[in-house]
């Protein structure tokens, strides 16, 4: 039987538990494996090759969003959720919750001292506090779970019950994406992201000539729907259509998120489980066809965001100056990742987590040291700040490669 080059490293190396050296190569290697496929990337998005273009890469980064991922989250997290999981699993989502509180307080405070230029200071607040929960997570697992000596045993079971940790707080951090996020990445009053250069700070004087121009304008509309306004069913369906604007419910739902939500809803009914996720349902070539589109998930995306370094950083760069980038890319890597741990320990002490399922608190963990996320660059884009948000992506990942090594070598310490 084949012995991996980890195996043979740990057999070697005497000492009590897992050695330091079989620590640091389980860190170290998946993070190996993740720079490896993202060169390959710059390498096919560079001038030299030039076979992922631009176009290519947002493509690429379509059908991953839309397809893969989603077939991954629905067949992982359906097999391996159940009623009694999801009241077990409750700290996941609180997680997510609780890594934006802490980590958009060290923004403030980071931001607080730094004093980006104007208008950045909610932005510099939200690229420290907002990690990646999904993408990243998702490919170091599968790079961790690959090796047949993982430390957390059977590779399929490690890989599965991972990938559907790390699906159920999706959904949570899009919600807070798209309203929270979205909320704080408004432009300026009276301007934009792209023309606070060259224009000037609005004015007293200049509101006031706005503001009578737009009244006459909303009391004329005001009367027209007559027929609305007197029924009480047009007054209900008005206050929904209102409320689904104000919370972005559009833009939450998206094929991830649905994913999500389908599968936690098969996954806890027992019926509708054994007739589709069930390895021998009648409908489970469907859950077996999402499982191969799925596979292709993380090779993919690998690829899409290498290609995406070839670019740089942008223009986006020297408005945010060097101080505030520094910033940025230290407190999210360096500063948020330690109050994430403070918060898992003591979520792990208070009987929050499952008692010796060593994949869930790894997961909890890394869902504090994750770069910058990737989905609140596209509503930073929505909102005008594409090119910083860019720029900030750009520099964090390239720090992360780094970063995350140490980070997952203190994590085992801590598991192991």
């Amino acid at each position: 039987m084949e012995r991996s080059l980890i195996s043979v490293v740990m057999d070697s190396v005497d000492g009590k538990g897992q050695s330091l050296v079989s620590t640091i190569l389980f860190a170290v290697l998946p993070i190996a494996k993740v720079f490896t496929i993202c060169f390959m990337g710059c390498l096919m998005a560079s001038k030299y090759v030039n076979i992922l273009s631009a176009n290519g890469r947002k493509l690429l980064n379509g059908l991953v969003f839309s397809l893969l991922l989603p077939c991954l989250i629905f067949a992982q997290l359906g097999q391996a959720i159940t009623l009694q999981k999801l009241m077990d699993w409750w700290f996941i989502p609180a997680n997510v919750i609780l890594a934006t509180i802490s980590g958009s307080l060290i923004g403030l405070i980071v931001a607080s001292i730094v004093r980006p230029p104007y208008p950045y200071f909610k932005f510099t607040v939200i690229q420290i506090g907002i990690g990646n929960i999904g993408n990243v997570p998702l490919v170091l697992i599968g790079a961790i779970c690959r090796d047949n000596s993982n430390p957390f045993g059977d590779s399929d079971k490690c890989s599965q019950d991972g990938n559907a940790y790390i699906a159920f707080g999706q959904w949570v951090g899009a919600i807070i994406v798209y309203t929270f996020v979205f909320h704080m990445l408004a432009p300026p009053p009276g301007g934009t992201f792209e023309g606070i250069e060259n224009e000037k700070l609005p004015t007293t004087a200049s509101t006031n000539i706005v503001v009578p121009e737009k009244m006459p304008l909303l009391i004329s509309k005001e009367p027209e729907p007559i027929e609305l306004e007197s029924s009480r069913k047009g007054k209900i369906i008005r206050r929904l259509c209102y409320l689904a604007e104000k919370l972005k419910l559009k833009q939450m739902c998206q094929p991830p998120v649905i994913a999500s939500i389908l599968a936690i809803i098969i996954g806890v009914i027992p019926f509708l489980k054994g007739l589709i996720l069930a390895t021998d349902a009648p409908f489970y070539f469907f859950t077996d066809s999402c499982l191969i589109l799925g596979e292709a998930m993380i090779p993919c995306i690998l690829l899409a965001l290498g290609g995406n370094l070839v670019d740089g950083p942008g223009a986006g760069s020297s408005k945010l100056g060097l101080r505030t980038m520094v910033a940025i890319v230290v407190a999210r890597l360096v500063f948020v990742p330690p109050a994430g741990i403070g918060i898992v320990t003591l979520a792990d002490k208070l009987g929050f987590i499952p008692k010796g399922d060593k994949m869930f608190k790894f997961v909890l963990l890394l869902q504090h040291s994750m770069p910058t996320s990737v989905l609140q660059g596209a509503v930073a884009n929505l909102r005008g700040c594409g090119k910083e948000a860019a720029a900030v992506l750009f520099w964090v990942h390239i720090f992360a490669v780094f970063s995350m090594a140490g980070w997952i070598i203190l994590f085992f310490g801590m598991l192991f």
